[in-house]
């Protein structure tokens, strides 16, 4: 799968988990260049409390476009370490 957005591949996996339709990348395959941290959060009832990035890319920002759950619930331990997409960023097979 690939993650694109403003025309850029911020993320590639052939190595993704999906929940609730939303396909989470590996950490370590998005392009750290194109991700800066975000004070956003937000609680999941199961999952737990989600963090955020702003995508970046070209000098435009999609904020809080990404998210993972640093420290996911029991029943989320799949998504540990992991990057999930929204707003605009289109997640495609590879």
């Amino acid at each position: 799968m690939k993650a694109i957005w403003n025309g850029t591949v911020i993320a590639e996996s052939d190595d993704t988990v999906v929940v609730e339709g939303n396909h989470y990348f590996p950490r370590e395959s998005i392009r750290p260049e194109y991700f800066a941290d975000s004070d956003n959060r937000s609680v999941c009832h199961w999952k737990g409390t989600a963090s955020y990035f702003h995508v970046e890319v070209e000098g435009e920002r999609n904020p809080n476009a990404a998210w993972y759950y640093p420290q996911p619930s029991a029943a989320a331990e799949e998504i540990r370490d992991r990057v999930a997409f929204w707003r605009g960023v289109d997640v495609i097979p590879a």
